[in-house]
């Protein structure tokens, strides 16, 4: 499951008359909860593709879910409200910013 709290700050500015919870937050919120479940720590995935087929609003209940990863470690994505598609995409872990590959 995934949790955006109603008293998100995004929801202030996105929109004021009809919340919506921002596809930064829905894909940030996903990629530090497969993080979580893999012993991350910190996520450190590159968006490899979203889509994201109706808004979420404050409150709603949203279903995680994801496949194993893929030989290059991309992992695909689906989030659900209600029995209804939210988004998909995949990740793509990516070294942490800072680090140098060599």
């Amino acid at each position: 499951m995934l949790e955006i709290p109603a008293d998100h700050p995004a929801f202030a500015g996105h929109f004021p008359d009809h919340p919506i919870v921002p596809g930064v937050v829905l894909v940030d919120a996903a990629a530090r909860a497969i993080a979580a479940a893999f012993g991350l720590g910190e996520p450190c995935w590159q968006i490899g593709s979203v889509k994201f087929v109706r808004p979420v609003g404050p409150g709603e209940a949203l279903r995680l879910s994801w496949k194993a990863p893929a030989a290059s470690g991309a992992i695909a994505l689906s989030i659900d409200t209600a029995g209804q598609p939210v988004a998909s995409g995949t990740l793509t872990p990516r070294p942490p910013v800072g680090r140098d590959s060599a």
